[in-house]
């Protein structure tokens, strides 16, 4: 069973990215040289020359600021029968499919009780420079395309309510319901649609950190939200042309939603989320930034890793290959082989369960 994590708080400096990719690569988490890079790769695999050439393809295309990289997780249950070959296949594979266009860092970590993959992607693509953008829903296409993954090759999928062995759990266990939202479910008195409407409130408030991001919470769930700061209450509308007003929620189910309390919430969150995942990041790289690793654990010349089938490394002057294939987009596409050309219009497209 795999599981897939993006790692909040992406680096937006030159050290941080360097911080990040010497953690990825250090000697007492990388065993065995099981690494990779998709894309234009230096042809031994350190920290230091993974560095320069990520600052390379940015600085080729003028894009040497903002968000530096993208970091994955990609983890295995402890119980599932797959070696760290398998491990470094499987991410190869993923990350032709969920990048195409941008060099990925791969490397297999065996220094916990499971075996897991550490995916750092550039945020500038070698093709044409456009920025690395990830969406919520690009999210859950990455998760279902390596959930087919582990269909192709024969491993446990992960379910939601189920453990890796496929039984349930209990009632409760890893779900913390909102007293007030389940009373609101089990009443037999209330209109379903305005109950419906309730869930779904509470359900993108709690993971909304601002108006934009609560409205397209709300927009997968079937309700469309009429937002005007004109206005002095939220209207609510499914597609049934049924419309809840937020001061109607608010009363039926004495819990303030209005327009007021929710933007004072949702900045809250959005405070509160940000100080986490800081917190949450630099806590991942406290190895790294302690230097608590030998001096010559992140200076050591790495060959590539088992499995890797590249044949084209980059022209040495350059640090570019003259040609390579990339796979198709995450929904699947024909494979194209394709020249790096730089182009003289570019945009910028600016990204953990």
């Amino acid at each position: 069973m795999a599981v897939l994590k993006a790692i909040s708080g992406p680096p937006k400096t030159h050290g941080g990215l360097r911080n990040t990719i010497e953690y990825v690569l250090r000697n007492d988490k990388v065993k065995d040289g099981y690494m990779d890079m998709t894309g234009p790769a230096p042809e031994t695999l350190t920290w230091d020359s993974v560095y320069r050439s990520f600052r390379e393809e940015k600085e080729i295309w003028n894009k040497d600021s903002g968000r530096m990289c993208a970091h994955y997780v990609l983890s295995f249950h402890k119980d599932e029968k797959i070696t760290p070959e398998e491990v470094l296949a499987f991410g190869q594979e993923f990350a032709g499919k969920a990048f195409p266009g941008y060099q990925v860092l791969l490397a297999v970590h065996q220094d916990r009780g499971h075996l897991h993959l550490h995916m750092v992607s550039n945020t500038v693509s070698y093709e044409d420079g456009h920025k690395l953008h990830t969406t919520t829903k690009d999210l859950a296409d990455m998760k279902e395309a390596m959930n087919q993954m582990c269909r192709d090759r024969g491993l446990t999928v992960a379910e939601k309510g189920k453990h890796f062995d496929g039984s349930r759990m209990e009632e409760g266990e890893g779900i913390a319901w909102n007293h007030k939202k389940y009373r609101a479910m089990s009443s037999e008195k209330k209109p379903s649609y305005l109950v419906e409407c309730f869930q779904a409130v509470m359900e993108a408030k709690e993971k909304a950190v601002s108006r934009d991001t609560f409205i397209t919470a709300m927009e997968q769930s079937g309700w469309n939200v009429h937002w005007s700061d004109k206005r002095k209450h939220i209207t609510f509308e499914n597609k049934d042309h049924q419309k809840v007003r937020d001061s109607n929620l608010s009363k039926t189910f004495t819990v303030n939603i209005s327009k007021e309390a929710l933007q004072n919430e949702l900045q809250n969150q959005a405070e509160r989320q940000q100080r986490e995942e800081l917190a949450a990041y630099y806590r991942q790289l406290q190895d790294s930034i302690s230097g608590s690793a030998p001096e010559d654990a992140v200076s050591k010349d790495y060959p590539v890793g088992a499995g890797n089938c590249k044949k084209d490394r980059p022209d040495q002057r350059t640090g570019r290959p003259a040609q390579r294939t990339i796979q198709g987009h995450i929904h699947g596409g024909p494979q194209r082989s394709v020249r790096p050309v730089k182009r003289s219009h570019k945009q910028d497209y600016d990204f953990e369960r």
